[in-house]
C-alpha cells in the first residue's frame, strides 16, 4: 500500500495553489493548513499506521525540537498510541505546548550537555 493510500482520511488533503512567480507557473502546497500547521503530520501518521500491534501497545519515542514533534504526537493520539517526545529544553514555548497538548508525555534534556539519541535509545529500552 502506498503512503498516500495509507493515510487518507486521517490527515487533511491540504490545496495545491497555482500562482505566478518572476513570469513562471509555480504551486503551492498550503501544508501550513495542516493539523498541527506543518507536514510532518503525514509522514509521522504513515509510520506508525505500519507499526504491529505489540509495537503500538509499547508505544513510540521521537526527538524533535518543534512541528516533528507535534505531528507524532497528533498521530500517536489519533491512533491511540502513547508518544514519548525527547526535546532540548530551549525548544520553543509554542512547540512545547503544542506538544503537550496532543497529550505526548515530553522528556527535556540539555542539547549542549546531553545526547537525545541516547536519551531516546534508553527510553525505547524502557518501554
Amino acid at each position: 500500500m502506498e503512503a498516500g493510500e495509507r493515510i487518507a482520511g486521517l490527515v487533511e488533503r491540504t490545496p495545491l495553489i497555482e500562482t505566478e512567480f518572476n513570469g513562471q507557473r509555480i504551486w503551492l502546497k498550503c501544508e501550513c493548513l495542516q493539523t498541527g500547521g506543518a507536514f510532518k503530520l503525514r509522514g509521522a501518521t504513515n509510520r506508525l499506521l505500519q507499526l504491529s500491534p505489540e509495537e503500538r501497545s509499547r508505544g513510540v519515542v521521537a526527538f524533535s525540537s518543534g512541528n516533528h514533534a507535534r505531528g507524532v504526537a497528533i498521530a500517536a493520539k489519533r491512533l491511540g498510541i502513547r508518544a514519548i517526545i525527547v526535546m532540548p529544553s530551549d525548544a520553543p514555548a509554542v512547540k512545547i505546548e503544542g506538544t503537550r497538548a496532543e497529550g505526548a508525555e515530553i522528556v527535556f534534556y540539555d542539547r549542549y550537555r546531553e545526547s537525545r539519541e541516547a536519551i531516546a535509545a534508553k527510553l525505547s529500552e524502557e518501554t
